[in-house]
């Protein structure tokens, strides 16, 4: 099973890339499975991950698999302990997010129907420094009333009972990002 579990953590991964979600050695997405975090380990990159690149750690940080894990660990592991109810975590660094983290201070406002359904609310996370405790404890706090936050000049974090939903959740949230900036834009224009 911890091969499925590896196989669909290098199919998102990759996903993510070509969609232009993240790009270079940014990102990662990880499951919770038997107690366990599969998750991209450090120094890998999302459009040529590999099973291999696949790091395993449990819910205290300690490293199970030959390879580190990225160094984003603490934000997955503090999220799952949280969340007793999601499976999976996609980090990623999508441009449109990015920009609006720093035009906007507490949440993104939500245009669309699909995202007022399976979002309901964008927050907006204050900026803390990359792999912190600080950076975990902060994006914790909103996921747990939320499955997504923006994590000012980060990028975004989406949480769900799968890594498909998760992971879909993060495609919206983009969404809802280049549609609030092109709107605003518009606004300049007219």
């Amino acid at each position: 099973m911890s091969r499925i579990v590896k196989e669909m953590l290098v199919r998102y991964s990759k996903l993510a890339h070509e969609r232009g979600l993240t790009a270079a050695f940014g990102g990662n997405l990880s499951v919770l499975f038997n107690g366990k975090v599969f998750i991209k380990a450090t120094g890998s990159v999302m459009d040529e991950l590999t099973q291999e690149q696949i790091a395993v750690i449990d819910l205290d940080g300690n490293v199970l698999s030959l390879v580190k894990p990225s160094s984003e660990w603490k934000l997955h592991v503090e999220s799952y302990k949280r969340r007793g109810d999601i499976r999976a975590i996609v980090h990623l660094h999508p441009p449109y997010s990015i920009v609006a983290s720093t035009l906007l201070s507490e949440e993104l406002p939500i245009i669309t129907p699909e995202a007022e359904i399976y979002l309901k609310k964008i927050p907006i996370a204050e900026f803390k420094p990359a792999g912190s405790w600080e950076l975990a404890k902060e994006t914790a706090k909103y996921l747990e009333h939320y499955d997504a936050v923006i994590l000012q000049n980060h990028g975004i974090v989406t949480v769900g009972k799968s890594l498909r939903e998760a992971y879909y959740k993060a495609e919206l949230v983009e969404e809802s990002a280049k549609l609030w900036y092109l709107k605003e834009k518009g606004k300049q224009i007219i």
